[in-house]
């Protein structure tokens, strides 16, 4: 298992030449600041896949020609590069690695887990919507129900401090947005996203003990810059 502040690769750009494409190597292409990449990132660490799975970090602002050319049209991250074939889309693929890999199983026998799962992986994209929307207008107010469902979510299992219970692909889908946004809307809007959640604290406080977790989370205060630049610029 990899350690915290282990040494990460240094992203490849415009400059870079390809790494030998469909060699049989399995190759995770992802980014250090796209939460989306973050998703399967944690999904492959926790299973302790960092052998079986080599990570190749981009560089979104600069990003090499050959990714578009011959790895994946869509040109955006994360991808897996397994078996012949690419795949993409970050739910899609925290679901594939854990079916398709060795090591411990995201996802509960329990038929009402596994049911809750899937609402709960389906709602990620209307959170992250109605979250980043919020942005623009009465943050506080607009996000404020976005927190209070998961919250809510995190009353329906009582056998551990996670949505499911334990630990699983439930968590992944929501952790890397959860982080960002507790970032900035605490820098930016002065607001808490725990206040008045101790599920939600409590959830946030566990899965930071996580190795698997810990080591793919953003800089602070990059992210801080980074999206206030892209949801905060004025017009000019």
């Amino acid at each position: 298992m990899a350690t915290v502040g282990v040494n990460h690769p240094t992203p490849l750009d415009a400059t870079s030449e390809p790494p030998p494409l469909f060699d049989g190597t399995t190759r995770l292409y992802s980014s250090y600041i796209c939460p989306f990449a973050q998703r399967v990132w944690i999904t492959r660490n926790f299973k302790g896949l960092q052998d079986e799975i080599k990570l190749v970090p981009l560089n979104l602002g600069n990003r090499p020609a050959w990714y578009k050319e011959k790895v994946y049209p869509e040109n955006k991250v994360p991808a897996l590069e397994h078996n012949g074939k690419i795949i993409g889309e970050s739910l899609d693929l925290i679901k594939y690695v854990d079916n398709n890999f060795g090591g411990p199983s995201l996802l509960p026998d329990d038929p009402a887990k596994r049911e809750f799962a899937e609402e709960l992986i389906a709602y990620t994209d209307t959170f992250n919507k109605t979250v980043f929307t919020s942005f623009k207008g009465d943050t506080v107010k607009e996000a404020g129900p976005a927190f209070d469902h998961l919250e809510n979510a995190l009353h329906k299992f009582d056998d551990g401090p996670f949505f499911l219970g334990q630990f699983s692909l439930a968590d992944i889908a929501f952790v890397p947005f959860v982080e960002r946004f507790q970032i900035f809307l605490s820098e930016v809007f002065k607001y808490d996203i725990t206040a008045g959640r101790p599920k939600l604290a409590k959830w946030i406080e566990e899965i930071n003990k996580i190795d698997a977790y810990k080591q793919t989370k953003t800089d602070p205060i990059e992210l801080v810059e980074f999206y206030k630049a892209r949801f905060l610029a004025l017009p000019s």
